[in-house]
């Protein structure tokens, strides 16, 4: 029988959007680790279509940003990790390894980007094929301009081929992902070298737009050491040199100077050629700007570390073996990145002996063809936020650009600058290829917006290095990738933070049914919405908010 209190057999009359003083909205908000990824790429949406089985979906997600995903699979050094919410709950989702999951896969299916048409008149160049031109030359290719490459080395890569050991970086793998971007339809003219002012005129008036990504070649020098002397060795030729099959004979004992990843690089590289090797670096072990995997990696395989200490000096014996008078010091760290001061500690000066030492303490891009046209601002061309330079129809990024001096920074500095020069060309704002929902305007989705009853604890995917010996005698990749299993279980960790999983959760808990589905999505209704607030709260994604309602 129907109550006596009710009029009819329906709640619908009952109208409870007359109490409320908010009302829950969805929402998709970006996640902490799209906030801190160098491309800006949306990682809760292609982990969750990995989740989902469709790692070909995620592969064209990952690829709208960043062409390279095997290779940042690989060498990233992920701070999207560090931001994970996850890590305030058990670990940090392992966002790089799935990365490279997905980005082998690619590889080994052959998947392919679709060569676009020539859409558009304008030429534009690109100087410098290493990751942030390749970037600006992917992005500007798939936006429909013809866009021509110009490197100075024989082969593209700049810093992944000529800076990155193959035991980070398979070249089966960097060949690969670089062949993917240039079936695009993108000319190549490799042994270009930008050499004199006049050389760049030439080619500013042969393009309607040039991006300048010279990368960062120039080795900074010790004032200690005497680099006409056959022992010394910068650190980036030594890679260099060792990336095309050809190092430069050293003695028995080698010193590499350097804390950061280049040094650990060098390091390891020469103990792949037999030396003995020893890292000086002024950093405590703790502080070494080096990626933390590398410097156990480094420590695994014998490579000594002093750390917290300088070179004062360097004297030279008459039978060839060389000592080195070096001190502790006070380290510390600046406000921006490459400034520090170091205080010398009284007493604690002691020696090395060596037989060669390889400086490996930065580079910086060599500006002398371009100085004369372009402002510079320190030894960077001065640039505004979107890569462009005080010259007209000019742009750089990378490492002549900034001083992030990591491959995905570099890699987002190119899709910036290929967005400010399609807004240019085009003079009308041009949104990404293949572009995700807009993330603008709402704040990262922080770990007290996340309900954690709906995400147990589960320990990350465990990380997988091949042995010592085994990795010094076959001269392979030491860290190994995710197995299917693996990269699944991964996904299911991700909290999907900002992200709608259409769950139902917030139908099945609404009590006044004012929830309800709605094509992709769902569609609250304010007649009945009394702002309780209970489907935000069990959003298990933070991917709903209560607004207040002024009346």
């Amino acid at each position: 029988m129907i109550p006596t209190a009710w009029t009819t057999a329906s709640t619908a009359a009952i109208k409870t959007g007359t109490w409320r003083a908010a009302l829950a909205q969805h929402i998709h908000a970006p996640s902490p680790c799209h906030g801190a990824c160098p491309v800006g790429g949306d990682i809760a949406e292609w982990i969750g279509q990995a989740r989902a089985g469709d790692f070909h979906g995620a592969w064209q997600t990952l690829t709208r940003h960043n062409p390279f995903p095997a290779i940042a699979g690989r060498i990233c050094h992920h701070p999207c990790e560090v931001a994970c919410n996850r890590a305030g709950y058990d670990e940090p989702l392992a966002i790089c390894k799935l990365e490279r999951f997905v980005g082998d896969l690619a590889l080994e299916k052959g998947w392919a980007f679709a060569p676009p048409e020539l859409q558009h008149s304008e030429r534009i160049a690109v100087v410098g094929g290493g990751p942030s031109g390749l970037s600006a030359a992917y992005q500007l290719r798939r936006r429909g301009y013809a866009v021509t490459v110009f490197e100075s080395q024989p082969e593209l890569g700049g810093l992944m081929r000529y800076g990155i050991p193959a035991y980070r970086l398979s070249r089966t793998v960097l060949d690969g992902e670089i062949a993917r971007i240039l079936a695009l339809g993108i000319n190549v003219h490799c042994g270009q070298t930008l050499s004199t002012p006049e050389a760049f005129a030439q080619w500013r008036a042969e393009f309607d737009a040039v991006y300048v990504a010279l990368g960062a070649r120039r080795q900074k020098r010790l004032p200690q050491l005497d680099y006409s002397r056959p022992w010394v060795t910068g650190g980036a030729d030594y890679l260099a040199r060792t990336s095309i099959g050809a190092p430069p004979a050293l003695g028995k004992r080698v010193v590499v100077i350097g804390g950061g990843s280049a040094a650990l690089d060098v390091a390891r590289s020469a103990r792949r050629a037999g030396h003995e090797v020893t890292i000086l670096a002024l950093e405590p072990e703790s502080k070494l700007p080096a990626q933390r995997e590398e410097v156990v990696e480094a420590l695994e395989e014998g490579i000594a570390l002093v750390d917290a200490a300088m070179l004062r000096g360097v004297a030279h014996a008459g039978t060839g073996e060389l000592r080195l008078d070096c001190v502790a010091v006070q380290f510390e760290a600046g406000a921006q990145r490459g400034q520090f001061t170091v205080t010398p500690i009284a007493g604690s000066e002691f020696a090395l002996e060596a037989d060669a030492i390889v400086s490996s303490i930065g580079q910086d891009p060599e500006l002398a063809p371009l100085a004369a046209t372009l402002a510079t601002e320190g030894a960077l061309l001065k640039t505004d936020a979107c890569g462009a330079t005080s010259a007209e129809g000019v742009w750089a990024g990378g490492d002549v650009a900034s001083m992030a001096r990591f491959v995905t920074e570099a890699v987002g500095m190119g899709e910036l600058a290929a967005r400010g020069i399609t807004r240019e060309l085009s003079r009308s704002s041009v949104g990404v290829v293949n572009a995700a929902p807009t993330l603008d305007g709402e704040p990262l989705v922080r770990l007290a917006a996340i309900n954690l009853h709906y995400h147990p604890a589960q320990a990350r995917a465990s990380e997988r290095r091949v042995a010592v010996d085994e990795r010094l005698a076959r001269q392979g990749e030491v860290q190994l990738g995710l197995d299917i299993a693996q990269a699944l279980s991964e996904t299911v960790r991700c909290f999907s933070c900002g992200t709608c999983t259409h769950c139902d959760n917030c139908v099945t808990y609404c009590p006044d049914l004012a929830v309800r589905p709605a094509g992709d999505g769902y569609v609250v209704l304010t007649d009945y919405c009394k702002g309780c607030g209970v489907c935000v709260k069990e959003c298990p994604t933070g991917s709903m908010k209560m607004l207040e309602e002024v009346r």
